[in-house]
Parts: C-alpha cells; structure tokens; sequence
C-alpha cells in the first residue's frame, strides 16, 4: 500500500510528520510522493492562523474529491486542525476516514489500518496527556539538516493564540532521549541541528526545575559530526545570562537568534499578553550585540491586533527602525475564536492591517538590503543547498539563513560540491536579500561561526 503524506505548518508539525512517516515505513507501507499512484493519504493539519486553517481545510477537501472518485481508498486528518475541529471535520468534509489529534500521532498504523478496513477512528486523546517523543524518524529535509523539537506546549498563554488549545502546556523531552535521537541524526548524516519548541528557552523547567537549555547545547554541541547548531523561538524575557555565554563559547551554536516580539508598544503589548516592555526589549537587544557583536537577530511581528492605534503602530515602526533587526517578518492579526483577543473591542479592518505590514516589511527590505552589502568581503562558512547548473552555480545558507524563512546565498564555482558540504566563501555581492560569493581558498582563520 502506498502512501501520500502532506505535512503542513511549523517546524514542529513536521517533526510530528516524520515520526508518523517513520511509523507507517516501518509497519511495511510504502510512502510516495506521487498522489496519484497513492492508496491513501495523510494530511498533517495545521490551525495556528486563519492562513493556515484555510490552507488545512482546502488541502483535505481536494483530497476528499479523491477519496469520493474512488482514487484513493483512505483519507485522515492528522495534527492541529484535526485535534481542534475533530467535529467539524466530520461534518463538513464527511470523505476523511480517520482522525488523529496532536497526541496521538504514535496511533497513525492501526489509524491507518483501520480505516482501509471501512471503519471511521478518531484517535483524540486529552491535550494534557502524555506528549509522543523519541520515535523513529523518516527524514524528509534532504539529511544535511534537522529539526529536533525539545518541547511540546506552551505555558505563555498569549491573547492571541490558540496554541495551549491544541498542544497543551509545556512539557519538555527528557534531555537523555534528545541525546540519542541527535546522535542517531547524526549517524544518518545530519550536520545541522535545529531546536524547535514552542518556546526553547524554558527547556527543563518542568522536568528538572530548572532552564536547562545551555546544558542541553553543551551536550549536543559534543556529539561528532554535528557541526552546527541553531536554535529558534526564544522569548525575550526567558534569555539568561547563562544562556548567552554559552552562545558565546559554544563553537557549534550559530550566533542566530530568533526572539519574537510581536509588537513595541506597551499598550498592544500588554493586550496581547506578553512579558516584555519596549525598554526592556532595547535593553536586550544592546546587551546581545554587545556580547555577540555578530550575532544575527531574527523577530516577528503582528500588524493590526485588536485596539492598535496609529500611534500603537508607528511605535513599532519606530522600534524597527532603531533595532536594525537582520530578519524579521509580519504577520496580520488573525481573529481566532476561543482567544480572549478575538472577544477584544476595537479589531482592525482587514485592509489596515495589510497595509500597516507592508509598510514594515518595506522598512525591513531597506534595513536588509543595507545589512546584505555590509557582508561584502566577509569569508563565511556556508552549507550547501542545491545547485543550479545552468548558471553553474550552487544555492547555499550562511549561519545568518534557517531554511526556508530567511535568504540563501549564491555560490559560483567551477568546483563540483554535493548539497550538504561546508564550505568557506567570500562574500562577493549583495542581491536584495541574498547574497553571492565565491570559494575561498586562501583563508584558514575561522572568521565567523556558521
């Protein structure tokens, strides 16, 4: 039997997407992807924003034409959207078969199984139960690098987010099965380490009554073959000092951080929840650059959230402009039943939010553009990507790009390189976002830490 897998939304939906796969190859199906030769379909949901809740919804309706016409035999609803609107799935989209909710990932065989037998399953359990780690993994990022998510949860309880709705609270993998799931990453050729957590910085405080995210860089850092580390989501007001030395001493950890902030002004951000103030966010953001004068800082932001004033956004505005972040990205508001911000007076019309995001993200191409050109000349360690042989050139990331969100950087070499090799290049030119270059033959000083 073959299977066609859709993995859609976050990082962490497409860790949970591998170890389904790594289940299903395991109990002897055969994964495709070539919809039309497969028996069945997995469609891993995702609810987070409007977005991506249109997306879930449309992806299972064009495969529930399928299942009607006969052109596959079983359709399930797996990941957030399915944990969430289990009902309305059944209701609205009566050709999917099975459902699996966000805990119940290890059911999807015998999900599977049954529903090639007639039968309809729903594998629901409670959101607080226990979280599914440390099963076996189909890798579907090409094996030079991967995602290890370290946390399931969140505890933030943000206004506007539905998050503890559908995973529940924060609750850490034990730091041993972490260890041995890097290593097994490692053993199959990953180089490339990326920590993902609905929020990392609290790793192990439920566990071990402490923050022990340091620790847990330090132990992987040690791990032969992986040569680079990246962590993402780090919240501002969870960043210790502890944590920051390491990314001062620790070889492995690109100095890259991704902190989203959401909004500068106090007022929004009081509204939405969160722990920070503008001063205290400049204050961090001082203290990161001078502590890690290379560092590469990446935020997010929402545009439009319920009672933001002209004056709530050109605090923002300003915020961005003085902060110079290296990436950064907007989202509008998404009004998502069941947050205390969706029942907010004063939600913002549809088009000021997109026009409020637009005039960030132009702020934000200007700052980048700039910040592109200032790597001209520099020799940084790149990993390669793909090639692109009619330009005879290759698509590689500096530590400064995680993939698939920020940019890549163009490589031109006559030498013949596969994707996952490192390599020194020169900063040649800047395109925009991306950056070009050539190799580097004479430099043997590591001059960044990619």
């Amino acid at each position: 039997m073959k299977i066609f897998f859709v993995s859609l939304g976050c990082d962490k939906n497409l860790v949970d997407s591998e170890m389904m796969l790594g289940q299903l190859n395991k109990a002897g199906y055969e994964i495709t992807d070539n919809e039309d030769e497969a028996d069945a379909v997995v469609v891993n949901t995702c609810c987070f924003i409007g977005d991506a809740k249109q997306e879930s919804i449309n992806t299972l309706i064009e495969f529930g034409e399928m299942r009607k016409n006969g052109s596959i035999k079983a359709l399930i609803a797996a990941g957030c959207l399915a944990q969430r609107y289990s009902d309305d799935i059944r209701e609205s989209i009566p050709e999917v078969d099975g459902i699996i909710g966000t805990m119940s990932i290890d059911e999807i065989v015998p999900a599977l199984d049954e529903c090639l037998k007639g039968s309809r399953p729903d594998f629901l359990k409670p959101i607080s139960g226990d979280m599914v780690y440390g099963k076996d993994r189909l890798m579907t990022t090409g094996g030079h690098y991967e995602f290890l998510k370290i946390a399931e949860g969140c505890n933030k309880f943000c206004t506007y987010c539905v998050i503890p709705q559908v995973r529940g609270t924060y609750r850490s993998v034990p730091m041993d099965v972490l260890l041995a799931e890097a290593k097994d990453l490692a053993d199959r050729g990953v180089k490339e380490l990326i920590l993902v957590a609905q929020e990392t910085t609290l790793y192990g405080v439920d566990l071990y009554g402490e923050k022990r995210l340091p620790k847990l860089l330090r132990a992987l850092s040690e791990i032969p073959g992986i040569f680079t580390i990246r962590v993402q989501y780090m919240y501002p007001e969870e960043l210790t000092d502890e944590l920051i030395e390491e990314f001062k001493v620790n070889k492995k950890l690109c100095r890259y951080m991704d902190i989203p902030i959401q909004s500068a002004s106090d007022r929004v951000l009081k509204r939405m929840g969160r722990k920070t103030n503008r001063a205290e966010l400049s204050e961090l953001i001082a203290k990161l650059r001078r502590e890690l004068p290379d560092i590469c800082l990446r935020t997010t932001l929402i545009s439009g959230f319920p009672g933001e004033t002209r004056k709530d956004f050109k605090e923002t505005f300003d915020f961005v402009k003085e902060a110079r972040f290296d990436r950064l990205g907007v989202f509008t508001y998404s009004r998502e039943e069941g947050t205390p911000a969706a029942a907010m007076r004063g939600q913002v019309p549809e088009f000021i939010k997109k026009h409020r995001r637009n005039i960030l993200m132009k702020l934000q191409r200007d700052i980048a553009y700039e910040k592109a050109y200032d790597d001209v000349g520099r020799v940084l360690t790149v990993m390669v990507e793909g090639a692109i042989p009619e330009e005879g050139a290759y698509v590689c990331r500096t530590y400064k790009d995680a993939p698939g969100v920020d940019g890549y950087l163009f490589l031109e070499t006559d030498k013949e390189l596969m994707t996952g090799d490192i390599v020194r290049v020169r900063v040649t030119g800047a395109r925009q976002y991306d950056l070009t270059g050539v190799i580097d033959d004479e430099s043997t000083e590591q001059t960044d830490n990619a």
